[in-house]
């Protein structure tokens, strides 16, 4: 029988030394770790230990990423590609940050390689534009309330996927052509 509360793997996308991902990546585990639904695992692809394992026993993801040269990070890139059953019929939500577009252009990209993993990716993102004025010492959004309302709907909608989709593969395996 499955944990009644779903299990969500928050992979830190950016491996680069100085990186902004953890402020990030930080705040959105305590944003799921305030929910009674959700379990947190946080992978950092600086050091994932039992990755393939982990992502296995994920029923959805949230990718945190930067937007590197219009696009998101090579690391990020091998770890989705080094993996193919541990995707598949699961949902898939987006934390993007960087300068301008706040790291929208690597979640496009994201968009089709997690569709051709037969995953289901969120609609809402949560988007940090000029992350590192967006953020105060404490590793707080200055915007508090927006932020954790968006974090809110996107979780709400990642948890509605999980279980959905956790009970669709229960019933009937799923089956790419």
């Amino acid at each position: 029988m499955s944990s009644p509360t779903l299990q969500v793997a928050v992979i830190m996308g950016s491996v680069r030394p100085g990186r902004f991902g953890p402020v990030v990546a930080n705040w959105v585990v305590g944003q799921a770790s305030d929910r009674k639904d959700l379990t947190v695992d946080l992978v950092d692809l600086v050091d994932p230990e039992r990755i393939t394992e982990r992502l296995a026993a994920a029923d959805a993801f949230v990718v945190v990423t930067p937007e590197y040269n219009h696009s998101y990070p090579g690391a990020l890139k091998d770890v989705i590609d080094a993996h193919y059953l541990e995707w598949r019929a699961k949902p898939v939500a987006f934390v993007s940050y960087g300068g301008l577009s706040g790291g929208l252009r690597a979640v496009e990209h994201l968009r089709p390689v997690f569709a051709e993993l037969h995953a289901v990716t969120i609609r809402e993102t949560v988007s940090f534009h000029g992350a590192a004025e967006r953020f105060a010492e404490d590793g707080r959004p200055h915007d508090r309330a927006g932020t954790d309302a968006a974090a809110r709907r996107q979780f709400d909608q990642l948890a509605w996927w999980a279980q959905a989709l956790r009970e669709a593969r229960a019933l009937r395996p799923y089956a790419a052509g």
